[in-house]
């Protein structure tokens, strides 16, 4: 069982904002790479804890992941390009990349320990460029596909990387130089007099944006982005369980960045096919299941639709209408993977609204007779109690 991004970063589920950056920071100053050189066991923790600050630090990822819990983000094979989950789903250069900010934004503690980052090496908060948009996609399952799971390949519309350039934005390899500004750092520091002495912070250079290159001549395939609008096929695997609405993500399937900086996300929202026959609520599935009078009266066999195929049910001689059938183990698997819900199936006894006149005559014989009297006992439950008894 994957361990909660809440004991990763060691706060509680109510942590704030801050709590969860400053958590963040701690462990990740332990553990730095630089700090602890060849061992990848610190390494494996490093990387852990960004992808649970990744999580937690947005809010709208914090709202699933507080829902769904790993199931937010169910792993699967492609190199990312599965839900992401788990501490293997981002690389180091996509910590660098995304959160290299925080390794010298003033006042972080990482600028007394390493020196302002600014040197240490350019894997140290480099940035390669700029981050992609996100990118959205509302995916159309039927009831089945809910119930078993299912991989989906979808075509989507985006910006890729230049095939040109290969996402760098310059026209050839001699078209890029080292930036003065940083000298290829990608950051420059800064020194400010306070009252407790100079303070040395450390910040993205503002020439070329953190990559520590400058294009002296752009690629004439994307002007210089490093990517162009195009077209990939997208595979989405959807575990069984889904519901209507809910938000999934998979990394890096997004938007590709402007001159080779990180992928945006793609954010798959499920949209449920309406069934011809069967309703879902919740975990459980419902069928409505008409009987003329003499058949409830008589008994019967009747063939009911479920997610599975059809099944027989057995009518026992006298069922009243809102009777209910209860189909152990048909109905939705939990997204959490534990357990399954119920088929309800649900009896309506159906009035003709129209009589020719032999069936009126048979009909006017009959109402008269003693067993055709309303004589409900106590085991004749009334609506409410049907419906307790239903959900119960």
């Amino acid at each position: 069982m994957a361990k909660s991004y809440y004991d990763v970063l060691g706060v509680s589920k109510g942590a704030d904002a801050k709590e969860i950056k400053k958590a963040y920071r701690r462990i990740a100053m332990k553990n730095h790479p630089d700090r602890n050189p060849d061992d990848k066991e610190a390494e494996a923790r490093f990387k852990e804890a960004a992808e649970a600050y990744e999580t937690l630090s947005d809010p709208d990822k914090k709202a699933r992941y507080d829902r769904l819990g790993h199931n937010a983000y169910t792993q699967s094979g492609g190199g990312g390009g599965g839900f992401r989950g788990g501490a293997g789903g981002m690389t180091m250069e996509d910590i660098f990349a995304q959160f290299g900010n925080m390794f010298g934004d003033e006042g972080s503690p990482f600028d007394s320990f390493f020196g302002g980052g600014g040197g240490g090496g350019g894997r140290r908060g480099r940035r390669t460029g700029e981050r992609g948009q996100d990118a959205r996609v509302r995916v159309k399952l039927s009831l089945e596909e809910i119930a078993k799971g299912v991989t989906k390949k979808i075509k989507l519309k985006k910006q890729v990387n230049c095939g040109t350039c290969k996402g760098s934005g310059a026209k050839d390899a001699g078209s890029v130089s080292t930036c003065g500004t940083c000298r290829g750092s990608g950051y420059v520091r800064q020194v400010k007099n306070t009252f407790l002495g100079q303070m040395q912070t450390t910040t993205a250079c503002p020439t070329c944006g953190g990559s520590g290159q400058q294009i002296t001549a752009k690629c004439g395939s994307c002007k210089g982005e490093g990517r162009t609008l195009g077209e990939e096929i997208v595979e989405i695997n959807l575990p069984a369980g889904v519901s209507e609405n809910i938000q999934m993500s998979m990394n890096g399937k997004g938007h590709a960045g402007r001159r080779g900086g990180p992928a945006g996300d793609l954010l798959i929202t499920v949209e449920e096919i309406p069934h011809d026959h069967l309703k879902r609520d919740g975990q459980n599935v419902i069928y409505d299941l008409y009987l003329n009078f003499a058949d409830a009266a008589l008994g019967m066999s009747a063939e009911v639709p479920t997610i599975d195929g059809k099944v027989k049910i057995k009518v026992p001689a006298g069922t009243q209408s809102g009777k209910v059938f209860r189909l152990r183990d048909r109905g939705i698997p939990a997204l959490q993977g534990y357990g399954k819900g119920d088929q309800l199936v649900h009896v309506n006894i159906w009035t003709p609204k129209k009589l020719n006149d032999k069936e009126r005559k048979l009909l006017e014989e009959l109402k008269d007779m003693p067993n055709f009297q309303p004589n409900p006992g106590k085991s004749d439950k009334g609506f409410f109690e049907k419906m307790r008894d239903m959900f119960s």
